[in-house]
């Protein structure tokens, strides 16, 4: 069997029958999308809050505590915890082990970099998605998926401005990196919700997560316990961590992937207002620029891939 296409091979190998895709409803996807950005923006501002509180091991740890009660006591109510299985554990870790060393680098970016610059170079993520696909989904690289890269580099290379510009410091380096890690998971997730129902994947991320999260906060001996400042913030962390990822997965489940995804950007100028308005964050022409070319390198690869299936 061809090496890149083991990891696919091996999933399907272990999961149940393919369910039917729905037919597209992209005002309910619209809806969803929305709600998955007014989650993630409000993640991005509780990290923020809790710097100089809690480590992101711990921030990691405590949200998702919150994210395993959360999806027993909402799993419980609707009847879906046997929807719970273990045939695809090994694809379960890959994706929360990718996933959990991203997170960790997108909470510190956000505490030191200003957040339109860190979330523009979060937008790098689908790029990365089309590089990583042939070695885990056996998918095969085309000119414009390449040429989409490039624009995306170029794009991340205006955001950083790494020549001439101001020092590149360690968050934008955490945040490009944070980039790649989400691509990873993305793909993985991929392939779970091929056979996985959203009950399923939620609870192995938060499960996995929170061991992950408790073993490295608690590495050094020292843990610090939530406090009556924190735990409002840490408890938004959990709650809109956990909402954007079933927001984001059930417009996926609604609508293609090429018309749901490119309504995340609305995150950009969103969260640059954000840092304008409450950390005094200057929205500078490079990210402006930048984050348009990212914008434009997604958005032409999504259009290619539509006009294929067409």
């Amino acid at each position: 069997m061809p090496r890149n296409t083991t990891i696919a091979a091996t999933a399907a190998a272990t999961v149940a029958p393919v369910r039917a895709v729905p037919e597209s409803d992209p005002l309910r996807a619209a809806a969803w999308m929305t709600g998955a950005v007014i989650a993630f923006t409000s993640m991005a501002i509780a990290g923020r809050e809790l710097a100089g509180q809690h480590d992101t091991f711990e921030i990691m740890a405590y949200r998702s505590v919150f994210g395993v009660l959360i999806v027993l006591a909402v799993g419980g109510i609707a009847g879906t915890l046997r929807q719970v299985t273990r045939r695809s554990l090994h694809v379960h870790l890959a994706r929360n082990i990718s996933h959990f060393t991203a997170q960790n680098l997108w909470f510190y970016a956000i505490t030191v970099a200003p957040l339109a610059q860190v979330i523009a170079l979060e937008f790098t993520s689908p790029l990365w998605v089309t590089l990583l696909a042939p070695l885990v989904l056996g998918e095969m690289l085309t000119r414009v998926r390449v040429i989409a890269a490039a624009l995306g580099f170029i794009g991340v290379l205006i955001v950083t401005q790494p020549f001439g510009g101001p020092p590149l410091g360690a968050g934008q380096a955490m945040a490009a990196a944070a980039a790649i890690g989400f691509a990873g998971s993305a793909l993985f997730t991929r392939l779970l919700t091929r056979t996985e129902t959203i009950t399923c994947i939620l609870f192995y991320l938060t499960v996995m997560q929170s061991v992950f999260g408790l073993v490295c906060a608690g590495i050094d001996g020292e843990m610090a316990l939530p406090t009556a400042q924190s735990l409002p913030w840490l408890a938004v962390v959990g709650m809109a961590g956990l909402t954007a990822h079933f927001c984001l997965t059930k417009a996926l489940s609604v609508a293609p992937a090429g018309v749901v995804m490119p309504m995340d950007f609305a995150r950009l100028p969103i969260i640059g207002l954000v840092g304008m308005i409450f950390y005094l964050e200057p929205l500078s022409w490079g990210v402006i620029a930048g984050g348009v070319l990212i914008l434009a390198a997604n958005w032409m690869n999504i259009r290619s891939e539509a006009a294929k299936r067409r």
